[in-house]
């Protein structure tokens, strides 16, 4: 009998140090806390040396986007959570452009230039924070799972909101181009007219296994209690689906932008997303521009192959000249 006890002890034991491992797995990966909202005189920019030459543009762009007018905007996702964003309009009936940020980023930070960007182009722009960022709902971050299906929720809300024929451009940087182009893989309305990701990576499993190795921590053996603790404790499936495996069965024209020097989200990964994408397509590269600096390294080149895409796929775009 002591063998017993023994043995259920034993195994009692091994069961608690995998559902902890697994939690603190969650937690390090997928739990977001909730974050204060910047005070007017705050301007969040995202970690590194990387951005700090730009530093100038992005808080002279975040400035110039809190003056202009704009018209927040609320879903509920399939999961009940209420999800926000902010629509600015250059012009009524124009195509718009749905921006989704990135990784623990917000709208404000990693889509700064993006409101600027699309009225360059004659474009509306509806920005959001996903969900468990700024005023957004939730505490998991799911990596594009879920996240894509709050995309088809606003993709919904704008077709009731704007019209029946309103033209929308699903567009992401980072985890928000992952979740697009997962998104581009479902089924949807022929108001999506094209997708724009930019420095996406080709799957959750990739990035996160990438991102252990950089901790030197052993990303083979780690990698199942990552996805043990989404599945238990983000109540989610990680490996559900991937940017590379959508972009397989994907009908929707996609262009892919990178920085070369990108050292977070290899621009190796576009160029997988790229060769695995079945519908038009076009990747842009940019020589020396870090993880989500393409568009500030080389606005013009970035605005002048995106001009020329939309156009070639249907969606009549000029660059206007300011």
């Amino acid at each position: 009998m002591i063998y017993l006890w023994t043995a259920l002890g034993a195994l009692a034991a091994v069961v608690l140090l995998v559902l902890l491992t697994a939690y603190i797995c969650f937690r390090m990966a997928f739990y977001a806390p909730r974050k204060k909202k910047n005070t007017s005189e705050e301007f969040e920019l995202p970690p590194g040396e990387i951005y700090e030459p730009y530093r100038d543009t992005m808080v002279e762009w975040m400035k110039e986007a809190r003056k202009l007018p704009h018209e927040e905007m609320t879903v509920t996702s399939f999961d009940g959570l209420k999800l926000f964003g902010k629509y600015y309009e250059y012009s009524k009936g124009a195509p718009i452009e749905l921006m989704l940020h990135g990784y623990r980023g917000n709208a404000e930070r990693d889509l700064c230039g993006g409101i600027q960007r699309c009225f360059s182009l004659g474009r509306n722009a509806l920005l959001v924070d996903l969900r468990s960022s700024c005023k957004s709902d939730g505490r998991v971050i799911s990596f594009g799972i879920n996240e894509s299906r709050d995309c088809l929720t606003w993709i919904d809300f704008m077709i009731d909101r704007f019209g029946k024929d309103v033209q929308i451009i699903l567009t992401g940087i980072s985890m928000g181009a992952a979740t697009v182009m997962i998104t581009a893989g479902k089924k949807l309305p022929e108001n999506v007219r094209f997708v724009l990701a930019d420095c996406g990576y080709t799957s959750a499993r990739e990035i996160i296994k990438k991102t252990i190795r950089e901790m030197k921590l052993p990303a083979a053996p780690l990698f199942p209690f990552v996805k043990l603790g989404a599945k238990i404790f983000g109540r989610f499936d990680l490996e559900e689906t991937s940017p590379v495996e959508a972009m397989k069965k994907c009908t929707i024209p996609v262009i892919f932008f990178h920085g070369e020097a990108d050292d977070f989200v290899p621009c190796e990964m576009s160029r997988i997303n790229f060769e695995a994408c079945t519908a038009e397509k076009s990747l842009v590269t940019f020589k020396g521009a870090g993880h989500g600096l393409s568009y500030l390294a080389d606005p013009e080149a970035y605005l002048e192959a995106l001009a020329d895409f939309s156009n070639k796929v249907g969606v009549e775009t000029s660059v206007i000249k300011k």
